[in-house]
């Protein structure tokens, strides 16, 4: 399941990465690259390479470089405390036995779950790297940095899932160690390393939609953990038709203009493995943030973030009952 508390890691990440690039770079460059269109202008961005990083040269930014690492610090803190008190608490009814305990959940919420491991560890790893790359850390090293980061973060919360207590009188785990929870985080981080190394991969952005379920806007669901109102999510793979589509198409079609393909299940409730669930599919248009005319490395750090969330557009849906027109797919 998913066991980042994403409100506090995004929130986190977003400040601390904001004031980052605040000081790092200008808003605005006052001399900005020439570039053939901002769809070279976007070639340029991924493959550009920057000086090797050196430990204790003096072109890194250390003071940002420590405030990165202290606030990932700060947030595993803050992971950690939550659950204690929430997911891993121990009651009359659990307790800790100090054994390691696996689950097989391959099913929960009929891979909704998964889907969210993989796009919270890219998110996590993007919040990372723009860090690093704040702090004039190299592309490449800041990249793998991040990715790092992202998966140990996750598998921290995995790891720590496995020794969860036990029911007193059964002896089942609360929770345990999910591998198929470990395997969506390591497909996340290696999907975030790829995009850098093969550029072709960046038109195909993994995004999210939220709005919360009924369950979560009557205060039933416990510690209003957004990231387990699965009714109130759907996982979208966005297309940047653009760059997809032959040439004698491609020319006509709108470069800001996406297509994405979503995925939700609802009736999920308190049981995300129940046989009554039901899937729905989704084809939406969407916006390519990356089009913006904004530039310079605050601005690409905003479009590259507003990127992983879907934007409220026409869309189609796909379901048992039927097929449905939607003025806002979301």
């Amino acid at each position: 399941m998913i066991k980042s508390i994403t409100n506090i890691i995004v929130i986190l990440s977003t400040v601390v990465i904001l004031t980052n690039n605040a000081f790092a770079q200008s808003d605005l460059q006052s001399n900005p690259p020439k570039y053939k269109s901002l769809s070279h202008l976007r070639e340029l961005q991924y493959t550009q390479q920057l000086n090797e990083f050196k430990p204790l040269h003096k072109e890194e930014n250390y003071p940002i470089l420590t405030g990165v690492g202290l606030s990932y610090g700060y947030v595993i803190y803050q992971i950690n405390e939550y659950y204690k008190n929430t997911w891993w608490k121990s009651d009359s009814n659990y307790y800790y036995d100090g054994s390691f305990h696996l689950v097989n959940d391959w099913d929960y919420a009929l891979g909704l779950d998964k889907l969210g491991h993989i796009y919270g560890t890219a998110v996590i790893s993007h919040f990372l790297s723009a860090g690093f790359q704040a702090a004039d850390v190299n592309h490449e090293l800041s990249i793998w940095l991040g990715a790092i980061g992202g998966l140990g973060m996750q598998l921290y919360v995995e790891i720590q899932d496995g020794y969860a207590p036990v029911d007193e009188e059964t002896g089942e785990p609360k929770w345990g160690f999910s591998p198929g929870d470990a395997i969506a985080d390591v497909i996340g981080a290696t999907y975030y390393v790829a995009r850098y190394y093969y550029p072709y991969l960046n038109n195909f952005q993994l995004r999210v939609s939220y709005y919360p379920s009924e369950a979560m806007r009557n205060g039933e669901k416990p510690d209003n953990n957004i990231s387990d109102d699965y009714d109130g999510q759907k996982m979208w793979l966005a297309f940047r038709m653009k760059n997809l589509l032959p040439n004698d198409l491609s020319k006509h079609w709108p470069s800001f203009l996406m297509l994405s393909a979503g995925y939700a299940v609802s009736g999920i409730g308190d049981n995300a493995t129940d046989a009554g669930l039901q899937q729905s599919y989704y084809i939406a248009f969407d916006i390519d943030a990356e089009e913006i005319p904004l530039h310079g490395e605050f601005w690409n750090f905003i479009k590259n973030t507003l990127n992983y969330i879907h934007f409220p557009m026409p869309g189609i849906k796909f379901s048992s009952d039927g097929v449905q027109f939607l003025l806002i797919a979301y």
